[in-house]
């Protein structure tokens, strides 16, 4: 009997895909970052840490674009990043510590809105639909964001990053309202994300996350940073 060879997918290959050279921000005459550089590959998380207002937010919001660098570079892909760029909102998704959800339709009116915005089409459906269970939002499919708890609100901002494509995710606190279950669930669905190949940029004060997803930390100190690689296996 000849033996069967079982089909094995192959692994997408790891290329750098943000990069910053020497990025500072200042407003006013307050300077946030100093001269930051770090560069982010597909399939790896960089956690950010850092005391409040050591420039984790600023350093987030010019990682997805939302903002421009007042010297230095930020690059995605190879490419000068700006928010209004399509391919940018294509390819970066985002869960901010000032997010909202569309206050007049449901949760899956919501997340159907975000994944036909963002190209899914017939696949729509589906991809609400598991991301619904995976959030535990089913049983809330059809309430309005406001008959939500804050906990039940943070994972449809959550659920409303997953349901849609992208290469890139970055985060600002997601742990935030969540209680010890859904916070275990978050680091479990963003290792297996990270395994499937998206880059992970990811701000948090949860050390038990941070330990489970991190490849490498950023510590950011007045405004300049440090990188360091996370040993062990991940």
């Amino acid at each position: 009997m000849k033996a069967t060879r079982k089909a094995t997918r192959k692994a997408a290959p790891i290329r750098s895909l943000l990069r910053l050279t020497d990025v500072s921000r200042s407003y006013g005459d307050r300077s946030v970052l100093r001269a930051v550089t770090m560069e982010l590959a597909s399939a790896q998380c960089t956690v950010l840490v850092g005391d409040n207002g050591s420039g984790k937010s600023t350093l987030l919001r010019l990682a997805c674009g939302r903002e421009q660098p007042t010297s230095g570079e930020v690059r995605f892909d190879g490419e000068p990043l700006h928010e209004d760029s399509p391919r940018t909102r294509a390819r970066v998704a985002t869960v901010m510590e000032a997010g909202s959800a569309y206050p007049d339709l449901t949760v899956r009116e919501h997340l159907m809105l975000v994944a036909v915005g963002h190209g899914l089409g017939r696949r729509a459906g589906e991809a609400v639909d598991r991301v619904l269970a995976a959030h535990r939002l089913a049983d809330h499919a059809g309430s309005r964001p406001s008959a939500l708890s804050s906990g039940q609100t943070q994972s449809l901002l959550l659920a409303s990053a997953f349901v849609r494509p992208h290469d890139l995710l970055v985060l600002d606190e997601p742990e935030q309202r969540l209680d010890a279950r859904a916070r275990v669930e978050l680091a479990e669905r963003l290792t297996a994300h990270k395994r499937r190949g998206a880059a992970i940029l990811l701000a948090t004060h949860d050390d038990e996350l941070a330990s489970a997803v991190a490849d490498h930390v950023l510590t950011l100190e007045d405004g300049r940073a440090t990188v360091a690689p996370v040993r062990g296996d991940r």
